[in-house]
């Protein structure tokens, strides 16, 4: 990453209390392998940009305004925990992911087509990483999870040494 970009995505950020609640779930799995998110980090990534130059940034920011919205707030019941063995990642998922959301990341992807980001080969997955490097297979919870992630706003983040920080974010009525 060189000072003439920002590594971003886009996401729905988790609120403190849920964040607090995710994390100490996790801390009940007794976890003995891979590195923890930290949970101030705890998001669901809509779309994943990379590298964006700085020139663009503002461009991408106007672009992202006019994207329709749900027009209510999201509600994604996180009641799946999945293991995804290539890319090494512990996160909790949707059992079904809402159709807004889904309408909302097709918007985003259609809208960020004109500055020729790298397009994903692979389906949107919605999902809250949980561990990074993980080796094992899924652990065993006591309870089984069940966290609502309520989203009104959707946000540009941008990943800068390991932490998260919001550049701009919108509303979705």
């Amino acid at each position: 990453m060189t000072d003439e970009a920002k590594r971003l995505f886009f996401a729905l950020d988790c609120p403190a209390v849920q964040r607090k609640a995710i994390a100490q779930w996790r801390g009940e799995l007794g976890l003995r392998t891979g590195k923890p998110v930290p949970a101030d980090n705890f998001h669901l990534t809509l779309l994943f940009l990379g590298a964006v130059p700085l020139a663009q940034i503002n461009e991408v920011c106007e672009a992202a305004g006019k994207v329709r919205k749900p027009g209510e707030p999201l509600k994604i019941l996180l009641d799946r925990l999945q293991v995804w063995h290539r890319a090494g990642v512990l996160s909790l998922a949707p059992e079904q992911a809402p159709q807004a959301l889904l309408r909302l990341v097709y918007a985003l992807e259609q809208a960020m087509l004109p500055f020729g980001f790298e397009e994903t080969s692979h389906e949107f997955r919605p999902h809250l990483t949980l561990a990074r490097d993980y080796r094992a297979p899924e652990p065993e919870s006591a309870t089984l999870p069940e966290f609502f992630l309520r989203a009104e706003r959707f946000a540009l983040f941008e990943s800068h040494k390991g932490r998260y920080r919001v550049l701009q974010d919108w509303p979705l009525i």
